[in-house]
């Protein structure tokens, strides 16, 4: 594969071009966010992986602009910052997915094998999912609830396509975390509450009947009643 790889220390930098040299990707190499983004919209890559804190331009910022040009590139993101809402403001930029610094670099090849696996499916035509008077179009990408278009977040969208395909079953927090973020969050992180709660404010709090449920010590489960 072709990867951009934004990482603004020496070390870890070295580090990762070598070992993804090794494996037979080619990498190009941006020590600044600027750098990054005139690369990024100036080449054609598999997969960029950035660096949160990254001098010029955030890696944030650069993962908003990169996504709003190119909705289909994996995106992953390595930072120190490891609290839940760092993760949630890089997935809500944008990114695919989330690895905190240290770690193992079987895990990394882990992840982008994942990452680019999903991206090479094949697309299908798919039937559009109802709950009550709440629909999904997977192909469009479009929530429409009572007839009124619901703007999601890219990592919003695919929790609740995932409960809506598993509607009337209570799924855990780590069938959420295996099936929507296929990543090893750790399991009393809080990061599925707040989405769950992003999800509850924009398609419950203002229609009826209520559709998305909690049920203590179990998972959750979207139903109508």
């Amino acid at each position: 594969m072709k990867i951009l790889l934004v990482e603004d220390e020496p070390k870890v930098a070295s580090f990762l071009h070598q070992g993804l040299t090794e494996q037979h990707h080619t990498v190009d190499l941006a020590a600044d966010g600027l750098l990054g983004l005139r690369l990024a919209q100036a080449g054609t890559y598999d997969l960029l992986i950035l660096d949160t804190l990254l001098p010029g331009l955030s890696g944030l910022e650069l993962c908003r602009q990169v996504r709003a040009q190119d909705t289909s590139v994996p995106i992953l993101m390595l930072t120190a910052l490891g609290e839940t809402d760092d993760k949630i403001r890089g997935l809500d930029a944008g990114a695919d997915d989330y690895l905190v610094k240290p770690f193992a670099f079987q895990e990394l090849l882990a992840r982008i094998r994942a990452l680019t696996r999903r991206r090479h499916e094949t697309p299908t035509a798919e039937a559009v999912l109802r709950l009550a008077d709440l629909t999904l179009d997977p192909v469009r990408k479009v929530v429409q609830r009572a007839g009124q278009t619901i703007q999601l977040t890219a990592r919003e969208f695919a929790l609740l396509e995932y409960l809506l395909r598993n509607q009337n079953r209570v799924v855990s927090r780590v069938d959420i975390l295996e099936h929507v973020w296929e990543t090893s969050f750790d399991t009393g992180s809080n990061v599925i509450d707040v989405y769950i709660n992003f999800l509850r404010k924009k398609l419950d709090k203002d229609f009826t009947p209520k559709l998305i449920y909690t049920l203590v010590g179990m998972g959750y489960v979207m139903k109508e009643e």
